[in-house]
């Protein structure tokens, strides 16, 4: 029997021992795998045409990297089955390049396409499912010209096809391509995990880029396929202390894994041996150089050395009735590898086996009558001993290093809180997996790489310090937006928090459409208690909009979004190539928000009017498409969605279903928001003035900042839980009080300095009708005169009267912002005395 038939014949055990990727982490054999390699090649080629050394220098190479801590190799040429069997008896992986012409335009001819899709084929099919296959990489940095010659768009559709084309060779397979820098850009989510090469040396910089490349990775492994350094240029010493430093900053960042460019300076390319460079651990006489010892050091401490002083963490889960799920939080957590930690249940009133899991497990558990999420966070971090207390709800479970990854991210600078990504198991059923491609999940918002806005509650860690200088959790967030009010909080102090990729949970999404719909319709009554405590973060609708950017699985996107644009340098040049994104305009952004059902509703009603007044039938047509954004905004978003392939499971029925929910979640998430009264008409404000300027002034005995000044005012506005927002760089006033949705009032201060720090203090404040409202006025007016004229008098006086309506509203809206307005001068009148 041939290699080849042998493999064949074992193609079910290759496949029982193949690595898996789960997550931001690679799995064998149920366990984490962290790839500890070095890339092996190219070789000159051997007489017989094998591109790698004589089996003799293979077995000494490979038992080498053994003692070097090696797991896995990268080569560039497919490799022989007598290698692959010796990396099996060594317990290597071998990550398998398969080389093709990149470098010329590929694309232009048919028969060289086709010749390129027949290597994948040959090369997948050689290679059988060998155990030690960890993956198969389909390209290797296409040059960035021939990129740009192309356009990103086809070679992102040629990539996905040679994906495609691997995946049907060999199902059970992970595929990747291997990008770089300078094509950063291209969208490659289609494949099972991420790799770049990148050579950066110092670790600054290093950091930062790996921390860029973990949000483009999104929730799969990135792995770094070649980092190293040359020690013709840099010397012996230099080329060891950097590829240390490499190795400990790539996995500190959460890495699935990296290879070390490479393993001999040997290096042949197009026909010739490449003399003028040595990144090798060894060197072309396979002599030791002192960067092995450094790499083997380094690759015997991951992800972090072991002897590292680590600071003591809580955890605390709080849980209600969580007896369901609450088991896997407690089994994962007696498998985290942190050496100092405790874990605290806060059992919140259950009625259920909550506490007893809980006792079984050993974890501390402090039971209480039923107060809500954030009187048992309260209680959890009172409780705590460990300086940090990392939150994880009870269906949710942690990572193995996830204590080891938030530590490490809060000992690299003072952060109040650190938090990760929080992604949905394996396993949970087609509806669980339709809800975490649905709108509405736990998603971070981060204001730049490592920097958050929020961290979801579900896997967020402080500093117990900080909780205690903010006076913990809000009593009034019973269920949720309690995570988003204390990030509010904190960063509102000045303090800053952190994000870690590497910090994951998995966490189970709602495995029904009742229990989604149930979720969402209470995340709109946390949107209302979240909105009366920090009016000035929401605009006139309701509708809240983050400084950063949001990242997770199901999120919207505008229907007319305008595509992004690469920084290409000049004539292409440039060495780091990023997609700038725009933010979608507010128009483009308007189906996207729950309020968006109201509009409809409104012209449903003028449709409706049609029946009394013909013309006004007109509205019909925008009707439909103000019914057809949101549905196909959904249909498009749904069609994008990704699920785990399943035999025999077709995809259209969770696509469907997907976008069902995507059309429910908002109306759902609507209906919570009015039940509280977060609504376009709800009224701010507690007393009325008369809607005209005033000017007032107020005499200082003691010097005051502006700052301080403009403090006060934001101060007696959110007493009196009046709508407001602070003026812009670009705004000519500096407080903006709102009525309601369609008036507010304008408050602009100034000062007179006078002798030994006295002051007098110049207020002026008027009302603002808002353009929407005088085009509301003046378009129902105007319909109300034309079916006058035309002897509709029924639609007429119903158009007036509307008209009418909207007018006192406007008028009203502006008395109560003016009276708010007035209280908030008086007080500070009072308080100048």
């Amino acid at each position: 029997m041939t290699i080849k038939a042998a493999l064949r014949r074992d193609r079910s055990t290759g496949r029982a021992t193949r690595v898996k990727a789960q997550g931001k982490f690679l799995f064998a054999n149920g366990k984490k795998l962290y790839l500890r390699g070095v890339t092996y090649g190219t070789f000159r080629p051997q007489p017989d045409g094998t591109m790698f050394p004589p089996p003799e220098v293979v077995e000494a190479d490979f038992r080498g990297m053994i003692e070097a801590r090696v797991n896995s190799i990268r080569t560039y040429t497919v490799p022989p089955a007598w290698l692959l069997d010796l990396a099996v008896s060594f317990g290597l992986y071998v990550l398998v390049g398969i080389p093709w012409e990149q470098h010329i335009r590929f694309l232009d001819d048919r028969k060289t396409r086709k010749g390129i899709e027949r290597t994948i084929r040959d090369a997948v099919d050689s290679c059988g499912a060998h155990p030690a296959v960890l993956a198969y990489l389909v390209g290797n940095e296409i040059p960035a010209p021939i990129v740009r010659w192309y356009g990103r768009r086809r070679i992102e559709a040629w990539l996905r096809r040679l994906y495609q084309v691997a995946k049907r060779e060999d199902p059970g397979a992970l595929v990747a391509y291997v990008n770089y820098p300078t094509t950063e850009y291209l969208d490659l989510s289609f494949t099972d995990f991420v790799c770049f090469n990148v050579y950066l040396e110092t670790p600054e910089r290093l950091q930062a880029y790996l921390a860029r490349l973990q949000n483009l990775a999104g929730e799969k492994p990135l792995v770094m396929t070649e980092i190293g350094l040359d020690s013709r240029r840099n010397g012996l010493e230099r080329q060891a202390e950097v590829l240390e430093w490499q190795i400990r900053e790539v996995f500190a960042e959460g890495c699935a894994g990296v290879f070390v460019f490479a393993w001999t300076d040997e290096w042949h390319r197009g026909g010739y041996d490449i003399e003028d460079w040595d990144f090798g651990l060894m060197n072309r006489d396979r002599n030791a150089k002192p960067a092995l010892a450094a790499v083997a050091g380094a690759f015997a401490e991951v992800p972090f050395p072991a002897m590292r002083l680590w600071p003591r963490v809580s955890v605390v889960v709080c849980s209600y009735n969580g007896a369901r799920t609450i088991g896997d939080t407690f089994e994962a957590l007696q498998h985290v590898e942190y050496p100092n930690f405790e874990v605290i249940l806060v059992d919140d009133g259950s009625k259920d086996a909550t506490a007893a899991i809980g006792l079984e497990f050993g974890v501390r558990v402090i039971s209480t009558e039923n107060r809500g999420l954030s009187n048992a966070r309260n209680t959890g971090y009172e409780a705590a001993t460990g300086e940090i207390v990392a939150y994880v709800d009870d269906d949710a479970y942690p990572e193995v290093h996830w204590l080891h990854y938030l530590a490490h991210r809060f000992m690299q600078r003072d952060w109040a809180g650190v938090g990760g990504p929080n992604l949905p198991p394996a396993g949970d059923g087609m509806i669980a997996e339709c809800v975490a491609n649905s709108p509405g999940g736990p998603v971070h918002v981060l204001v730049s790489d490592i920097e958050a806005e929020h961290i979801p509650g579900c896997n967020m860690a402080f500093r117990k310090a900080a909780l205690e200088g903010t006076g913990g959790f809000d009593p009034r967030f019973r269920t949720a937006g309690d995570d988003v009010d204390i990030c509010w909080r904190l960063l509102n102090s000045g303090a800053h928090i952190g994000f870690h990729a590497g910090a994951m949970v998995w966490h189970h999404r709602r495995n029904s459409v009742r229990t989604y719909w149930k979720q969402q319709r209470g995340y709109g009554r946390a949107e209302a208690l979240l909105e009366r405590k920090w009016p000035e973060r929401y605009n006139a609708p309701g509708h809240l909009s983050w400084a950063g950017r949001l990242y997770g699985r199901g999120l919207t996107t505008a229907l007319t979004r305008a595509p992004g644009r690469i920084y290409q340098g000049h004539a292409g040049s440039a060495l780091f190539q990023s997609v700038y994104q725009p933010a979608p305009g507010t128009l483009a952004s308007l189906p996207q928000m729950p309020e968006w059902y109201m509009a409809v509703l409104g012209l449903a009603a003028i449709t409706a009017l049609g029946t009394i007044w013909l013309p006004l039938l007109a509205a019909g047509p925008l009707l439909l498409i103000a019914l057809g954004a949101p549905l196909g905004q959904a249909s498009l978003d749904a069609a994008r969605a990704t699920f785990s392939e399943r035999r025999g499971v077709r995809a259209w029925p969770r696509h469907l279903l997907t976008g069902l929910l995507r059309v429910m979640q908002p109306i759902a998430r609507l209906s919570g928001r009015i039940e509280y009264g977060l609504t376009p008409w709800r009224r701010r404000g507690r007393g009325l003035a008369l809607p005209f300027a005033i000017t007032e002034s107020a005499w200082r005995e003691e010097w005051q900042s502006i700052e301080a000044r403009t403090q006060t005012l934001a101060s007696a506005l959110k007493q009196q839980e009046a709508a407001w927002r602070p003026g812009g760089d670009f705004d000519a006033w500096d407080f903006e009080v709102r009525g309601g949705m369609l008036s507010s009032a304008r408050l602009l201060s100034s000062v007179e300095e006078h002798g030994g720090g006295r002051q007098l203090v110049l207020f002026r404040a008027w009302p603002e009708i808002s353009n929407f409202a005088l085009g509301l006025i003046g378009a129902t007016s105007g319909l109300a005169l034309a079916a006058g004229f035309d002897g509709a008098w029924a639609a007429a006086a119903v158009l007036a009267l509307i008209a009418g309506a909207i007018t006192l509203r406007s008028i009203w809206e502006a008395a109560l912002a003016m009276g708010a307005v007035k209280v908030t001068i008086a007080e500070y009148q009072e308080a100048a005395q």
